[in-house]
């Protein structure tokens, strides 16, 4: 098994994208582990397993002496429960002061030189996106424990790299490849949640009803719909669910799902490139999007918009795309969020957006 991320900036080794970018955040494009030991949790069976791994290219002299290792880690997992774990968590934290790598009317200004690109015919969709950073002393773990209760989703990861920390609450699969099937299931449309039922039944109407926000989401499906088909056979692909509205704890989206039968000439890693990245979080066309995106931001997204997931010895993967997600680095955390900018976009609406989908990660922070 290998298990880790892929940033957004690989996309420059497979495709021509310019790289104009400053890279003010220096961690490396790509970083997966090969874990030995794995202990998985399964939330359905509400079963444990442990798994020890042993490699091809391990030496081993004495298979006893091994086995008899392994049953000791076992052993040690199984009393680990029992043990009572003194706290390092502060108790008390500082107020933390946020700011943006852009200024609210920088990136008003970046939203309507998309829209001239759009209106020029370069594109039909861009995704353009801000960061926030902080200075922190809160350990990172206490962070995820914070996100985990303020935003459960569908995928929850933290990755601990010593120099660096990745700690995130995804909505969205980016590729899935199970049992032979491919799957991607786009996010775009986006409202915040209402105070009670009453305001998320207005603001779900309000959504649905939206032109702009439907006519940006098909665009999308139909960009999923072309990505699963290029590592699919030939009339598999299926559009299962059409037009779902999912909520999370800050906001709710529309949501659709798009699989296929794999074609068994793609490799898993061929599979996974076929729908990377995400076009709900670049833009469609893709690779104009992407030429506009280095354009009109100013610093490299690294570890925003990329993949997150695992790759399994059995030719199966699961990949998130890296949204909700934050970067711990040198005492600093840093949270990207994007909003989808097309013909019709109101630049203040769409820099909500980004602050609305930041806003369950920014409050675990403070």
């Amino acid at each position: 098994m290998l298990v880790g991320y892929f940033s957004y900036d690989i996309i420059r080794l497979i495709e021509k994208i310019p790289d104009k970018c400053k890279n003010d955040i220096n961690i490396p494009d790509i970083r997966l582990m090969r874990p030995k030991t794995l202990i998985i949790y399964d939330n359905f069976k509400k079963k444990i397993f442990f798994i020890q791994n042993i490699f091809k290219d391990q030496r081993i002299s004495n298979y006893k002496l091994e086995y008899q290792k392994i049953k000791n880690n076992l052993n040690d997992f199984i009393h680990f429960g029992n043990i009572n774990l003194p706290s390092n968590f502060h108790k008390v934290h500082k107020k933390i002061k946020i700011k943006s790598n852009i200024s609210k009317s920088k990136f008003k200004n970046i939203v309507l030189e998309g829209k001239k690109y759009i209106k020029k015919g370069d594109i039909f969709q861009v995704v353009l996106s801000q960061r926030f950073q902080a200075s922190i002393d809160k350990p990172p773990l206490e962070i995820y424990n914070t996100l985990r209760v303020l935003n459960p989703s569908p995928f929850m990861f933290y990755f601990n790299y010593k120099d660096f920390q990745i700690l995130g609450s995804s909505p969205e699969i980016l590729v899935r490849l199970l049992n032979d099937k491919i799957t991607i299931r786009p996010i775009a449309g986006t409202r915040p949640r209402g105070k009670n039922k009453l305001q998320d039944k207005k603001l779900i109407s309000e959504l649905l009803k939206d032109p702009k926000e439907l006519a940006e989401h098909l665009m999308l499906l139909d960009l999923g719909r072309n990505d699963v088909g290029k590592a699919a056979k030939i009339g598999s692909v299926k559009v299962t669910e059409k037009f779902k509205i999912e909520k999370y704890s800050h906001v709710m989206h529309i949501v659709s799902n798009v699989v296929g039968k794999l074609n068994k000439k793609f490799s898993p890693f061929e599979t996974f490139l076929s729908g990377f990245p995400a076009g709900t979080v670049s833009g469609a066309p893709k690779i104009r999007a992407m030429e506009i995106i280095d354009e009109l931001e100013s610093s490299k997204r690294k570890l925003y918009a990329g993949g997150i997931g695992y790759f399994t010895g059995n030719q199966e993967f699961d990949t998130c795309i890296a949204l909700r997600t934050a970067l711990i680095k040198d005492k600093k955390i840093y949270v990207q969020s994007g909003a989808g900018i097309v013909a019709d976009s109101n630049p203040e609406k769409e820099y909500n957006e980004t602050v609305n989908k930041a806003k369950a990660l920014l409050k675990a922070i403070n």
